[in-house]
């Protein structure tokens, strides 16, 4: 699936394609889209180098979250995942290892649902995108996407994802300016790399 030229339509909707658990539970996908800040040369990942982006909720006084929504017969569940988080938030990126699988009730009408997210290390942030016109998107600390992130299981998915990511050891890196300096930078370009 070619996501960049999906930018110029609109959100999938409907229900007729989506995935449901052995328990009728409908099963949703979503990404925590994190980056790296100020990392440079070579030192130990903590959570202040780590930025998240969180969105607005369609909904009006429902808080922000990570990108999530519904998982389709005709995708893979990271293409899925890739999908809603192009769509809500505007970002392409390397779609990680799950997180985790989460079951909980929606607070509006008490349905189940089976959900489970994955970390997107982001490569691109595009400046349209299907829902650019309904939601916010904006990158904060991973102290602030505690705060503000409203659904328990989110957060959860948070702390494990700021948990592998600090303790995976050393990172190498420049930073996007140095890659500019040097002539190399590319909109592909990894900027990162783990040990």
């Amino acid at each position: 699936m070619d996501l960049k030229n999906m930018i110029t339509l609109v959100s999938r909707t409907g229900r007729h394609k989506q995935r449901y658990n052995f328990q009728g539970h409908r099963q949703v996908v979503g990404c925590v889209p994190y980056r790296y800040k100020g990392v440079n040369g070579k030192s130990i990942v903590d959570e202040d180098a780590i930025e998240v982006l969180v969105i607005s909720s369609q909904r009006k006084g429902k808080g922000m979250l990570f990108p999530k929504g519904g998982w389709e017969k005709d995708e893979s569940i990271k293409e899925a995942a890739l999908r809603e988080t192009m769509e809500e938030a505007g970002v392409l990126g390397d779609v990680e290892s799950e997180l985790g699988k989460w079951s909980f009730k929606s607070n509006n009408n008490n349905n189940c649902y089976e959900g489970r997210m994955f970390p997107l290390l982001v490569k691109e942030q595009l400046e349209s995108w299907p829902e650019k016109d309904v939601r916010q998107r904006i990158w904060i600390s991973v102290r602030e996407a505690r705060k503000v992130c409203h659904y328990w299981w989110m957060k959860e998915a948070l702390e494990l994802l700021v948990n592998r990511l600090t303790s995976q050891g050393v990172v190498e890196a420049k930073t996007e300016s140095c890659l500019c300096q040097e002539g190399i930078l590319t909109r592909s370009s990894k900027f990162l790399k783990v040990f």
